[in-house]
């Protein structure tokens, strides 16, 4: 059988491709043929002759394959001239094609001051490419101010409304679970002295000076801010902003301005309803758990917030939704171009806006202490 398929002729070895080869159905093994080799005189040569070779797929080439690793192994040159146009060609490129090389993967731990260096130089990067977008945003206000900006009122308009009438089922839901949610908590505390009409001023002066805006700004930083990244980066991957830029229109103006003024506006009308809101869930409490009046609640409420309360929490809103449009604005501008990228945009744009949010959360109620508001 051996016979049949290899010829010898001296140093010469020929392999005689007959019938169908495919996988799992092969006339020989490469076992064989490197057993024919091995047998003296020593094989120089490999040859093949495919004149009576019915059909063949891939089990042939893996055996081609294979076989070619022998000659290169055992140093038998290897003529390929005799096989069928496809496989020939197939072979050339595999056998021309270097050995992919095993790359060793060495770990140099750097010294503990390179690391150091590097990691500063990093922080370094990130905040001044955060100032200059900061800078490139305020230009753009000034430049609107002045009638030279590229604003359209129509993104204005639907950025508006993307961010705040469609935001109202959100922040309706959790404002009015986390009035719940103070109102319990303090009537519970409040009931031991018998002082449980004074969850309305809790919950009222809470929600109002500032709890309304901290809720808003971060339901806003997970919905909106995250959208604006992600808005932004697919336009980066999708080099809108770069055409916008060769066609002279400032990609700050025409992008970032629309979706920050929105923002502003918007996130203090969304802090007044949240407030409303709070306050109708701590007076759900309130009457339906601890048998509180409904209109003794509204009074106490009425007469424990302040004016300076109310505004305290306007402030806030307004600084947060600038917080929130900045965040999400300057990680999508500063996006890779890459799907991932556009990912991790959108996760920085929340994580940035909500802890700013803390921050200026606390920087205010410092001042207002000191201002004594």
């Amino acid at each position: 059988m051996t016979d049949e398929y290899l010829r010898r002729s001296g140093n010469a070895l020929c392999l005689h491709l007959a019938g169908e080869w495919k996988a799992g159905h092969l006339p020989l093994t490469v076992e064989t043929v490197a057993t024919a080799m091995a047998t003296p005189p020593p094989v120089e040569e490999l040859s093949f002759d495919a004149d009576t070779l019915g059909d063949w797929d891939s089990g042939l080439l893996a055996f081609l394959l294979a076989l070619s690793r022998l000659c290169r192994q055992q140093g038998v040159r290897l003529r390929v001239d005799g096989l069928p146009s496809g496989a020939q060609r197939i072979l050339t490129l595999t056998i021309a094609a270097p050995a992919r090389a095993i790359i060793e993967h060495v770990v140099v731990k750097e010294p503990f001051w390179v690391r150091l260096g590097a990691l500063f130089l990093r922080a370094w990067r990130v905040w001044v490419e955060r100032f200059a977008f900061l800078g490139e945003s305020t230009e753009a206000f000034g430049r609107l101010l002045t009638g030279k900006g590229h604003l359209r009122f129509r993104d204005l308009i639907s950025t508006m409304q993307a961010c705040g009438v469609a935001s109202l089922p959100i922040v309706s839901l959790i404002s009015f679970l986390v009035g719940i949610i103070f109102a319990f908590v303090g009537a519970m505390q409040l009931k031991m002295f018998g002082a449980q009409i004074y969850v309305a001023s809790l919950v009222g002066i809470s929600i109002v000076r500032i709890m309304g805006a901290i809720m808003t700004g971060i339901v806003l930083a997970g919905r909106t801010g995250s959208a604006f990244a992600a808005q932004l980066g697919t336009m980066q991957v999708n080099e809108e902003i770069d055409a916008l830029t060769t066609f002279g229109i400032n990609p700050v103006d025409f992008l970032v301005l629309p979706r920050l003024l929105a923002l502003f506006v918007m996130m203090p009308l969304l802090c007044i309803y949240a407030d409303f809101v709070g306050i109708l869930g701590g007076l759900t409490i309130g009457v339906l758990v601890f048998d509180l009046n409904i209109s003794e609640y509204l009074r106490m409420t009425y007469e424990a917030v302040r004016v300076q309360d109310f505004a305290v929490g306007l402030f806030h809103s307004a600084v947060f939704g600038v917080i929130v449009a900045l965040a999400g604005c300057m990680s999508g501008m500063q996006s890779g171009r890459s799907a991932a990228a556009v990912g991790e945009a959108a996760t920085s744009a929340v994580v940035i806006g909500i802890i700013n949010i803390i921050v200026a959360t606390a920087v205010i109620t410092v001042a207002c202490n000191i201002i004594g508001i």
